[in-house]
């Protein structure tokens, strides 16, 4: 198999990741670390349909069942015909995923919110343990709505008043079409004129203001794990795998410090979040290491709202309360705990602090999204910061990575900054060269506006 570009500790090839994987060794990567295409037919392209009449194979009509023909439905209904064939190339990418994973290895993959279900049970039934799943939270997207009341007066027939009008802006149409060097330049010459209208049917007027969806603030990001081979133990000291990094992706809380084991008094023992939002696990020792990384990671957007309904806080324990009759009565010894010392004023601020902040890019600037100078640019980039964290949580340094899905290379960049190697699979030649040009150059920030060789 011979790879479309390779470099000391990267591997890119091009081709269709089904393919590309069956061809891999078993057991030979150390996690997988991905963003899918989501099946939603993001701006009407083929790579993300799958739907009727589209030739793919993992694309074909599901049968109809008696329960449906039950129902009144002559054909299978739009959401199912398209979900079902999704969710069946879902599973068909995980299990070459689960075949070269070593054991114990994870799997992380982003989701859309109305597929999400279909990718979650497609992993699962590829034989993936589902151990958890995380939320990234962002409220910087664009709602798609449709506006009801507009589209009754335009089913009438009827032309409503124009009230405000804005300046014309060149927008991205939803089914516009990639121009040759596979990118989403606005080069179509389409303009939209935002206007605000009144309606002009009394129909339209009883539905003015409502519409069909919500705004997208938050993804999915599934957390799998191929079974172990034995027990935790035999597994990381057998395969490095099995175990995330919580050191590694800790919660930065300047002069906090936290509880991180039972190292004399019981060691080995399995260690549990405190109480209090924080996390962290019960110990003599204290350390600044952060805060215990949680399943819910925010974009600036969702950390100032959460800032601005929660105000200041701080944190630490209250010997106050623990001394107290009360507390000794329900809690008996455990009151008067030799480590329990204040750190009262020690950590303050927002809800924010407890858990980590990226970047969300629903429309990145140059400083995260890669564009050659013929064009070439991916559609939906994630933030570098946010995939290094990824890495960094289900793999130790000089792991093995693969991303069947590449797109831009952002987990490669994410690899290389956190001294992972890595295996890319894209199958649009290209985004393969825009991945080339991105990783030979140095890894610092504005680093992109690419010359291709």
């Amino acid at each position: 198999m011979t790879p479309y570009w390779s470099a000391e500790d990267v591997t890119l090839h091009l081709g269709d990741c089904l393919a590309v994987m069956a061809g891999m060794a078993g057991a030979s990567v150390d996690a997988v670390v991905t963003d899918p295409p989501y099946g939603l037919e993001f701006m009407g392209a083929e790579w993300d349909k799958f739907g009727r009449d589209t030739g793919n194979g993992y694309r074909e009509k599901p049968r109809m069942t008696a329960d449906h023909m039950g129902k009144g439905f002559k054909e299978l209904p739009n959401h199912l015909e398209a979900g079902r064939p999704y969710q069946q190339w879902c599973e068909a990418w995980a299990a070459e995923c689960l075949h070269v994973l070593k054991p114990g290895g994870f799997l992380l993959a982003f989701g859309g919110t109305r597929t999400w279900h279909r990718l979650v049970c497609a992993i699962e039934d590829a034989g993936f343990e589902i151990r958890d799943s995380m939320s990234w939270l962002y409220g910087s997207g664009f709602p798609k709505s449709l506006d009801v009341a507009k589209a009754i007066d335009k089913a009438a027939g009827a032309e409503r008043v124009i009230i405000a009008e804005g300046a014309a802006v060149r927008r991205m149409i939803p089914g516009a079409d990639q121009n040759l060097t596979g990118s989403w330049i606005k080069d179509n010459g389409r303009e939209f004129v935002p206007t605000v209208t009144a309606p002009a049917t009394e129909a339209a007027a009883e539905w003015e203001g409502y519409g069909t969806a919500l705004k997208p603030a938050w993804e999915p990001i599934a957390v799998a794990r191929r079974p172990l081979a034995g027990t935790v133990v035999q597994n990381v000291l057998e395969h490095g795998t099995g175990a995330l990094n919580i050191d590694g992706c800790r919660v930065e809380a300047a002069g906090r410090p936290h509880r991180v084991s039972h190292a004399e008094d019981t060691p080995g023992k399995t260690t549990y979040g405190s109480n209090g939002p924080g996390g962290g696990s019960h110990a003599d020792g204290l350390t600044d290491a952060g805060r215990w990384p949680p399943n819910v990671l925010l974009g600036p957007e969702a950390a100032a709202e959460l800032d601005r309904q929660s105000g200041v806080l701080t944190s630490g324990a209250n010997p106050e309360r623990r001394s107290s009759d009360k507390f000794r009565d329900a809690y008996g010894k455990f009151a008067g705990q030799a480590g329990c010392t204040p750190h009262r004023g020690t950590d303050s601020g927002g809800a924010s602090r407890f858990f980590p902040v990226f970047r969300y890019e629903a429309k990145a600037d140059a400083k995260e999204r890669p564009r050659l100078k013929d064009g070439t640019a991916h559609p939906t980039v994630k933030p570098v910061d946010l995939m290094a964290w990824l890495v960094r949580l289900v793999t130790r340094p000089g792991a093995l990575i693969l991303d069947p899905f590449a797109g831009s290379g952002t987990t490669g960049q994410a690899c290389l900054a956190e001294g992972r190697r890595c295996v890319l699979i894209e199958q649009h030649e290209p985004y393969c060269e825009l991945i080339k040009v991105r990783l030979t150059k140095p890894i610092q920030p504005g680093l992109f506006d690419l010359e291709a060789s």
